[in-house]
């Protein structure tokens, strides 16, 4: 390098950058590199001005305040290089940083300097004539900051990277529980076991704590349907009530218990800071899909309900990646469809009801990251990597009144739905397959078979007959119906329609296939009708054909 390398040296008052230019212009000299460093006390002071590259001085000691000025700094000059100064006072004060990753987040170069004890200073200097050799990028996470929109998105992309780069350097006897718990819980290697050792745990409680309450609804509700049974004559209005109501929403309603102990631990997760421990641990799966993690907290609130999961992905800035977030969103298994699953697990999978179960979960979450993955290939989502990164809260004990309200506030939805959508979609099941009535139980000349066979050869090759093609169609007002109609057309008792290999392919079927039409109408308002059309032809067919590979392949086995 023989050309004069022009170097704006900028940085707060008390960031040492004076003594910095001076040690550094004296050591270039001293190795006849041709560097030339000016000292800039003002910002605009670069503005019309032909700098090669900019080295930011950062105050070890107010690192937030200094990384704050970094997007003003490249408003006007994409090359920088970042030297972090005092960073002896900021041991003193038994912290320190992690380098790495620090320069990881950040995406451009950077070093530890300190002129006190001449340290860094050639390193930072090597570092300088690399970046002047090099064209300038600006596909660095840094370079992206100033996208985010105002001065609150800066502060909150700054927090994230301090929380994951700055560390007390004081030793484990020093740290409180929670911080020693918050270390494992994010810990590269464990921390991926131990999310999936918690999930496991999470849906074991909840089959084995909601058993008990669960026969008790299921036993009530038997009693009522055989005390109407002796009490009222037979009749069409009987009918109603017992096949229709009693048996329909009362299917759907011992799953209660279980609802109310899985909306327990994912309230817990969520008011502890686990949830965001989670998104912290998907991170680096999302680069890979070329999203941050920030697109992992919508996701994770669809184990909930999807709606409310689509409209929390308001929050990412970027359309692109908003609208691919929204898109992931239904693949994940909200709790509508937890009662279908339950069923058959209970039924077709007592031994194994938690693995069975999380094997679920985890392919809705597959298949969303294997959809992005190819989805970012194409020219609706395609653009540079955006390496945006989310604070991570405090970890911290969740209050017992604020877990209640958040229980209270979905067992409340979940009975809402039962009163309002389940209720008219017993009827109307029902109602199908009561009339016309030839004979009494005549099932086969009913509305419903004739529903049931018309669509029927299209699902036949996933193992299905007309009654579960019935089932299909009627959890597209919501996914809890389809419990509704099993108790109607089989009278609560499943064990004979299904084998295990076609009750998960069904359960698969209806992990796949749109969750509601609430969704589809979010989808629609939140992005376009083209986008919520599509999701959910695309998801008929993935549902199809992975049902249909299982199916297919399994009887192959002799499943």
């Amino acid at each position: 390098m023989t050309k004069l390398v022009n170097i704006a040296v900028v940085g707060s008052p008390k960031s040492g950058k004076t003594s910095l230019t001076g040690a550094l212009t004296a050591r270039s000299q001293a190795l006849s590199m041709p560097f030339a460093f000016t000292e800039i006390h003002d910002l605009d002071q670069l503005h019309g001005h032909a700098y090669d590259l900019v080295l930011q001085v950062v105050d070890s000691t107010r690192l937030e305040e200094s990384l704050l000025l970094t997007p003003h700094i490249i408003d006007e000059q994409e090359k920088i290089v970042m030297a972090f100064g005092r960073y002896d006072a900021l041991l003193e004060t038994d912290h320190e940083l992690d380098l790495k990753k620090m320069r990881q987040l950040i995406g451009v170069p950077l070093a530890l300097v300190s002129v006190r004890r001449n340290q860094g200073l050639e390193e930072l200097l090597d570092i300088l004539a690399t970046t002047a050799r090099k064209p300038a990028s600006t596909a660095h996470p840094i370079y992206h900051i100033r996208d985010l929109g105002d001065q609150a998105a800066y502060e909150a992309y700054v927090h994230g990277i301090l929380n994951q780069t700055l560390r007390h350097a004081k030793d484990d006897q020093q740290q409180t529980p929670l911080e020693r718990i918050d270390k494992v819980l994010t810990n590269r290697w464990l921390g991926f076991p131990i999310m999936l050792l918690i999930l496991y745990g999470v849906f074991e409680c909840t089959f084995r704590l909601g058993a008990y309450p669960q026969d008790w609804i299921a036993s009530a509700i038997d009693w009522l349907c055989s005390l109407a049974h002796g009490g009222l004559p037979e009749s069409w209005w009987s009918s109603l009530l017992i096949d229709g109501v009693l048996q329909g929403v009362g299917a759907v309603l011992a799953f209660l218990p279980n609802i109310i102990i899985l909306f327990f631990f994912i309230s817990l997760m969520e008011d502890s800071g686990y949830m965001s421990r989670e998104a912290y641990l998907m991170d680096t799966i999302m680069h890979g899909v070329g999203l941050h993690g920030r697109s992992f907290v919508p996701m994770l609130m669809g184990f909930g309900c999807n709606v409310p999961a689509i409209m929390a992905a308001r929050d990412i800035k970027d359309p692109k990646d908003r609208t691919l977030t929204m898109l992931m969103v239904p693949f994940m298994s909200c709790s509508a469809r937890l009662p279908v699953y339950m069923l058959f697990v209970d039924v077709f999978f007592p031994r194994h009801k938690a693995l069975v179960m999380l094997s679920l979960y985890a392919i809705g979450v597959g298949m969303g990251i294997l959809f992005a993955l190819i989805m970012k290939r194409t020219r609706w989502f395609r653009k540079p990597d955006d390496d945006t990164v989310n604070e991570l809260p405090a970890f911290r004990f969740p209050s017992w009144r604020a877990l209640g309200a958040h229980i209270w506030e979905r067992v409340a939805d979940y009975l809402q739905k039962i009163a309002t959508v389940i209720l008219w979609a017993s009827i109307i099941i029902w109602a199908l397959e009561y009339f016309p009535m030839q004979t009494v139980g005549d099932v086969e000349n009913s509305y419903l078979a004739m529903i049931g066979r018309a669509i029927a050869p299209v699902l036949s090759p996933l193992g299905f007959d007309w009654q579960m093609a019935v089932c299909l169609l009627t959890g597209l007002p919501a996914k809890e119906a389809i419990v509704s109609t099993l108790a109607i057309l089989y009278g609560g008792d499943i064990s004979g329609a299904f084998t295990p290999l076609t009750a998960y392919s069904f359960m698969l079927f209806v992990l796949l296939y749109f969750p509601c039409v609430a969704t589809v109408m979010t989808l629609r308002r939140e992005t376009s009708r083209g986008w919520a059309t599509y999701m959910v032809v695309q998801s008929l067919l993935l549902a199809w054909l992975l049902s249909f590979a299982v199916y297919q392949l399994g009887s192959l086995c002799g499943l």
